[in-house]
């Protein structure tokens, strides 16, 4: 099996200096494992890496789409493979640093997924109004048309998993039949999750949106309007992006805009530490009151797993 490195958590939480430092220690490169920085030109609003952290470690699975064209799940795996492949022929330890948990595990657990997607309010609520007007059988009609599969396992009046399966598509782009669909992995994971104590978490998340909106995420969704990537676009509907657009189209003042892109942030953070505690953990590390003087335990933790794996494939 191959090994793999996971650093995973929340917003905000310092998955970025200490993702840098391991991959300087370990000779190898970062693989990001976040559904908005495969995105082109949506650099602030996202905290990509820095060309200055990129010309330090080189990373993967950034920049990979323009904000207008789709891009899944499904796709994000294909391209994950042939990265820790190529990695792996150059002798490196693949690193995969983010906070898209269900990217993370699509990779690493093959798609075995018990819960293939958050839910989505805003698909949920269109199915739901496409129902009260078309009927569920019209619903049940697209299901059949993207999943047939689950369609066929599925009554043509249980209302719920027939909104659910839609929505798994819709949002993951796979359909959920396949999704729930069980391979062996070909990865051995060496998954860490980091934390920090919530009320030092949250701080850290208001100064990075103030940092974002200092450094220009206002003008970074202005050149992204001028360019033609209207609102209505899901990279432009996500987490920031919205309030911003939002306030340039006067739907709200920009202090408003600042003060709900602070709490959904905060919100997501709380999901995205849901979702990675039901994973697979090694080793979970609350940052609060450490310093980088820590992250040679981190290291000598992952070195150590490592020699095990080794072992086991000699």
């Amino acid at each position: 099996m191959i090994p793999i490195i996971v650093i995973a958590g929340p917003t905000a939480v310092g998955k970025t200096a200490l993702a840098l430092w391991l991959a300087r220690q370990l000779d190898t490169e970062i693989i990001s494992a976040d559904s908005m920085q495969v995105y082109c030109w949506m650099d602030i609003g996202t905290a990509k890496p820095s060309q200055g952290e990129q010309q330090q470690v080189r990373h993967h699975l950034i920049d990979l789409v323009n904000p207008d064209q789709p891009f899944s799940v499904a796709d994000y795996q294909c391209l994950f493979n042939e990265t820790v492949d190529n990695l792996v022929a150059q002798g490196k330890v693949p690193l995969v640093v983010g906070g898209t948990g269900l990217y993370i595990r699509a990779c690493t657990q093959s798609f075995s997924l018990d819960n293939p997607a958050e839910a989505n309010p805003e698909i949920r609520a269109r199915l739901t109004g496409l129902a009260q007007s078309e009927g569920t059988t019209a619903l049940h009609q697209q299901l059949i048309d993207v999943d047939p599969d689950a369609a066929a396992a599925i009554h043509p009046n249980d209302l719920r998993r027939i909104i659910r399966a839609l929505e798994v598509f819709l949002t993951t782009g796979i359909p959920i039949s396949q999704i729930q669909k069980k391979d062996d992995s070909r990865f051995e994971t060496i998954y860490i999750l980091l934390n920090r104590e919530r009320p030092e978490l949250y701080h850290r998340i208001e100064v990075r949106v103030d940092e974002m909106l200092a450094t220009g995420l206002v003008a970074e969704v202005k050149a992204l309007r001028d360019a033609g990537y209207t609102r209505d676009l899901k990279p432009m509907q996500s987490l920031g992006y919205k309030q911003i657009n939002d306030f340039l189209d006067q739907h709200c003042s920009f202090d408003q805009a600042v003060a709900d892109i602070k709490q959904k942030t905060r919100n997501y953070a709380k999901r995205q530490l849901t979702w990675f505690n039901r994973e697979p953990l090694d080793l979970k590390i609350n940052l609060s009151g450490k310093t980088e003087e820590f992250y040679p335990e981190i290291l000598r933790f992952i070195e150590g797993r490592l020699s095990q794996t080794s072992n086991r494939i000699l």
